[in-house]
């Protein structure tokens, strides 16, 4: 089997990676839930090329990825659910509906983008699966129960906040919310100074909530803004270990009182 632009080649090769009696004993062996992982990992090494600037491995990340939706969909073909010809059909009627202006008639072109217009739309589609999932027998039908549960913890509390403020449900400003940020460490505090470790990591995640809403009202993305200070620390304790190797020493055997005093004249840049 020779490679190929042409996307039904992969999806040729999956199917022969699955295969029962000829495919890949590892391939063969996964399922969704064994799946996910990866592809979440995939996703991530798309993001990471794409803020080094890598564009030979932005190339090859994305085909890592498409190989994760490939997969995925042999699985679902395979279990009588959808193809991935359902799935390129699903995105390809949501892109179509949700640009008017773009694929519509032509008064809906001449009329161009709505204010609101994107939102309405994905309302709309929300209240549609809803509807559905009723019809199913599921009560999943609160308000912000579309929010994904697998997205990473500060991503999603960003989400969930920014669903509820458009009903109204919102600090009007910043500062109340540092307010809140005083109270949620002196309850945080409290716990810790009683020894209730389950309220300890409540009280914790109460923090890190209120610190995402008060980076939401000043326009940060929590998951950027974080990423950004891991790399900060990773570049300062690397200049830590630089300092050391310079003076004969190791991490391992470096005091506290020495990491810490390279650590600033890290942060002074020196």
């Amino acid at each position: 089997m020779k490679p190929s632009k042409d996307i039904s080649r992969l999806i040729e090769i999956m199917a022969a990676l699955r295969d029962p009696e000829t495919g890949c004993p590892w391939d063969v062996k996964q399922d969704f839930s064994t799946i996910a992982p990866y592809t979440i990992e995939e996703a991530y090494e798309v993001l990471d090329a794409i803020q080094r600037g890598d564009m030979h491995d932005l190339r090859e990340e994305l085909g890592d990825l498409l190989l994760q939706v490939v997969f995925h969909a042999r699985m679902a073909e395979e279990a009588g659910t959808f193809d991935f010809g359902d799935v390129v059909e699903a995105i390809t009627t949501k892109m179509i509906r949700r640009h008017p202006h773009v694929f519509g008639d032509e008064d809906a072109r001449e009329a161009g983008m709505a204010k609101g217009m994107w939102e309405r739309i994905k309302a709309e589609e929300k209240a549609e699966r809803r509807a559905e999932r009723n019809d199913a027998g599921d009560e999943r039908a609160g308000y912000l129960d579309d929010v994904t549960v697998a997205l990473p913890a500060l991503t999603r509390a960003l989400k969930l906040q920014e669903k509820a403020a458009r009903v109204g449900f919102d600090w009007g400003a910043p500062r109340p919310i540092l307010d809140k940020i005083e109270e949620e460490i002196g309850e945080l505090r409290e716990a810790m100074d009683e020894g209730r470790r389950e309220a300890v990591a409540e009280e914790f995640g109460d923090l890190l909530f209120a610190l995402v809403n008060l980076g939401r009202h000043m326009g940060l993305d929590p998951e950027a803004a974080l990423r950004g200070t891991n790399e900060k620390f990773r570049h300062r304790f690397h200049a830590v270990e630089r300092g050391l190797e310079a003076d004969g020493k190791t991490l391992g055997a470096a005091s506290l009182e020495e990491m810490e005093g390279l650590w600033q004249r890290a942060k002074r840049g020196r």
